[in-house]
């Protein structure tokens, strides 16, 4: 199943992981992690955040890929199932 993980940082732990170098380890070993077919940073809400896209058949993955980020950077994490438009129009046609 094709998923999309979307992270959010908090803006005082986001400050402490960049000063510290910390950030962009923890990012790339995410997205090395998921294996991500795309991954997309941006602000959202007003703190660092992104989203990685990624095929999952094994949920209990999904905490390999939590722990890391939430030990690491007090990140909030959202995941849910995404499509591509020939996904979603076989869902239409049938």
């Amino acid at each position: 199943m094709r998923l999309m993980l979307k992270f959010t940082i908090p803006v005082e732990r986001g400050n402490e992981a960049v000063a510290d170098g910390s950030i962009g380890k923890a990012i790339e070993k995410l997205v090395a992690d998921t294996g991500a077919d795309a991954a997309y940073f941006t602000m959202i809400d007003g703190e660092r955040g992104g989203m990685i896209f990624f095929e999952e058949d094994d949920q209990a993955n999904l905490t390999r890929y939590n722990e890391p980020m939430f030990a690491a950077l007090d990140a909030h994490i959202e995941i849910v199932p995404v499509q591509t438009l020939d996904d979603l129009k076989r869902g239409l046609a049938g």
